[in-house]
């Protein structure tokens, strides 16, 4: 009869979370039983842990073995404890000197054959161990490094694991490939002809934060502004590259070795689940598109076929920068500080505001409109119309400005914004606000006249003066914001071409 206690992990949402792999051995009917709240696939681990061993050349106890994984009131989800759960067993049945796995900790899956294979979540789970080492699969050696944490030490099968630990043979020297250099931005702001207005609202939206909607016919080059937003943010700095390397370890992705150091850029398709957006979905909590675009961009394209229940999903997520999923036996919080940039047709032929262009019945666009709410539409700082260029503009015109020199303006302006106390002025609240942006006489009249008319909610006002603090801030300008401030942050709200045209 014996008693053995392995320290593992598993991740639920992104974070990683402590589990102590308690075995029981003693006298009575062989078999092996996990309790502690396992799932299904922890609880197949007793198949794959026999077999493993079986395969390692060892003798499997003809014991009546017990495993609870502790704390017992949490739900345990995946095959990353399978490793531990093995070398738990061999030290319980008295296979294993428990001195030889003295401050180790076992994170890892078993094939039948005995090979550890690697696992998602990495990351947050050697994030969460704190033992001085931990023994990984070879496949996930690179990115559990990554961790300033416990010394990693990586292992191809559960034999040559056991050989270590016994000292028969050295720790295994595996060739682990180099982290991987930081991705190159190959789409360059440059590559778009004309389109002046929207160029000015992306370089506010990066240099901001600040959400942006495009309206515009197919073709017109809403896409392409897009997916360049990216490139003209500052690069992640440590802590904010480890935490979105965290969430997209927490998400199954294979980081290669080298933290994910430029925002992200998600896209998903208009076909996209609530689960696949928000997150959830399992007992492992997975993160969705919103997270997996912390730090980053989140483009929604063809915004008005996404389901409408998907879209007010985002409301929440937008204004608190997390989002929390709560299920009748866990929760989770998961981080979701992105920027928000979304495109759509004026109407389902997309050709609205062309006279005699339009060929879309009145009901039809009255469905159209009403898919997208009015509370939504609020969060969207900036809100431009997105024309075709001319003939001219896209056959013979200058290049555009290029993102290396629009990013310099945005670091600059996100620079100001840091001594305020703030990632970007998106998120100035309340009486930073009021210390920060300050109005002239005259722009607090064209604000209030704003109001009065109805065009303007009180949330709009906040997020009209935001978007001013920052055409001043990259106009240079740090006094109190005039009407030329003001005005141009109307402008840039308003002129859309989406049902009444309207400010909300």
């Amino acid at each position: 009869m014996g008693f053995a206690s392995v320290p593992s992990a598993i991740v639920v949402g992104v974070d990683g979370h402590r589990v102590a792999v308690e075995v029981h051995a003693s006298r009575g009917v062989p078999g092996l039983t996990i309790v502690g709240l396992p799932d299904a696939s922890c609880r197949e681990a007793r198949d794959r842990v026999r077999a493993a061993v079986i395969a390692s050349n060892l003798k499997w106890p003809d014991l009546r073995i017990t495993v609870n994984l502790a704390p017992s009131a949490q739900r345990k989800a995946g095959s990353a404890l399978d490793l531990a759960i093995a070398i738990a067993v061999l030290v319980a049945a008295g296979e294993l000197d428990p001195a030889c796995v003295a401050g180790l900790s076992f994170v890892g899956e078993l094939g039948l054959d005995g090979t550890v294979r690697a696992v998602p979540g990495i990351v947050p789970i050697v994030d969460a161990i704190r033992t001085d080492r931990v023994v990984v699969p070879v496949a996930s050696a690179t990115d559990a490094a990554l961790v300033q944490g416990p010394e990693v030490r990586a292992v191809a099968t559960l034999e040559e694991l056991l050989a270590a630990l016994c000292g028969s043979e050295p720790w295994p020297d595996h060739d682990l490939p180099p982290p991987r250099a930081p991705a190159r931005v190959t789409l360059d702001l440059s590559d778009v002809r004309g389109q002046p207005v929207v160029r000015t609202a992306l370089e506010i939206s990066a240099a901001g934060g600040h959400h942006l909607l495009m309206i515009g016919p197919p073709g017109a080059g809403k896409t392409m502004l897009a997916s360049r937003l990216p490139g003209l943010l500052p690069p992640l700095d440590r802590a904010s590259a480890m935490e979105v390397s965290r969430i997209h370890s927490a998400a199954g992705e294979t980081l290669h070795g080298g933290l994910i150091s430029r925002p992200p850029l998600r896209a998903p398709h208009h076909s996209a689940t609530m689960v696949a957006l928000i997150g959830g979905g399992t007992d492992a909590m997975r993160p969705g598109e919103v997270s997996r675009a912390h730090g980053g961009v989140l483009f929604l394209d063809e915004l008005a076929e996404f389901p409408p229940s998907v879209l007010d999903a985002l409301r929440q997520p937008l204004e608190e920068g997390v989002i929390r999923v709560n299920r009748a036996r866990f929760s989770a919080k998961l981080p979701a500080r992105f920027l928000l940039v979304a495109a759509m047709n004026p109407c389902p032929c997309g050709e609205a505001g062309r006279p005699g262009a339009c060929r879309c019945p009145d009901g039809a666009l009255v469905r159209y409109h009403r898919r997208l709410s009015g509370p939504l539409l609020d969060r969207f700082d900036l809100r431009v119309d997105v024309l075709r260029p001319d003939v001219e503009q896209l056959l013979g015109g200058e290049p555009g400005e290029r993102s290396a020199d629009v990013a310099e303006r945005v670091a600059a302006a996100r620079e100001i914004a840091g001594r305020r106390g703030v990632l970007a002025n998106a998120h100035l609240r309340g009486s930073e606000l009021d210390r920060w942006a300050p109005l002239t006489d005259d722009a607090h009249e064209l604000l209030a006249a704003t109001l009065r008319s109805g065009r303007l909610s009180a949330r709009g006002l906040d997020r009209v003066r935001r978007v001013a603090r920052t055409i001043a801030d990259l106009a240079g300008h740090d006094g109190s914001l005039g009407t030329s401030h003001i005005g141009t942050a109307l402008h840039l709200r308003a002129d859309v071409r989406l049902g009444a045209g309207v400010l909300a």
